[in-house]
């Protein structure tokens, strides 16, 4: 039987949430930059008085080319069930934000709790969120050059990425399995029969 994990034949989605189904009784909204903050206090008014998270990703190729996501739980405020208890209504906010201009404005007035993950999603993703009270790096060094959660962030970092990578081999470049040779291979040797009585601890005598 096949995996569900296999990509499909042609290549991969550039946007998986576009065909991604509601999750279980979590209701998938997307919305524009524009509509962003009067759906979100639609929401609220609704009884979604829970902002569990705001977060990020990137779809480098697609254009809006990031998404700010923004979870939502719906719970009762008056006596209710154990099952309505602990089945509350989850909602997912998907917005799409532009390369071009990675500009959305601020909940942190309408839930304190998206401070820090907005700025999170600044640091780690460039994406600025207006009218915020303290927009700044979270987990990123001030001095920190890009954003290291976007796809075409550099692996060894932007400052290291200009500097020559160092002439020694790397396992990038040295076949797996490979046998030591020359002076290492006459310490390990050294090493072995020290292990098995055969010579002294120390390699000198």
């Amino acid at each position: 039987m096949p995996s569900s994990q296999t990509p499909p034949a042609g290549g991969t989605a550039l946007d998986p949430t576009a065909v991604r189904p509601d999750i279980a009784d979590a209701r998938i909204v997307r919305v524009t930059p524009v509509e962003v903050r009067a759906t979100l206090e639609r929401l609220k008014g609704e009884g979604f008085a829970m902002l569990l998270d705001v977060g990020g990703a990137d779809y480098p190729g697609r254009e809006p080319r990031f998404d700010v996501v923004y979870h939502l739980l719906k719970l009762s405020s008056a006596a209710t069930t154990v099952a309505a208890v602990g089945h509350p209504e989850r909602v997912r906010v998907l917005c799409g934000v532009p390369e071009s201009d990675p500009t959305l404005p601020t909940v942190s007035d309408l839930w304190p709790s998206a401070n820090w993950a907005e700025r999170e999603v600044y640091d780690l993703f460039g994406v600025h969120f207006s009218g915020h009270p303290d927009l700044r790096r979270i987990q990123m060094p001030v001095e920190w050059e890009g954003h290291p959660l976007r796809k075409d962030y550099p692996l060894r970092g932007p400052a290291r990425e200009r500097t020559p990578r160092p002439s020694f081999a790397l396992k990038s470049n040295v076949a797996a399995g490979t046998p030591a040779s020359g002076r290492t291979a006459a310490a390990l040797q050294r090493q072995i029969a020290a292990v098995r009585g055969q010579l002294p601890q120390d390699p000198d005598k």
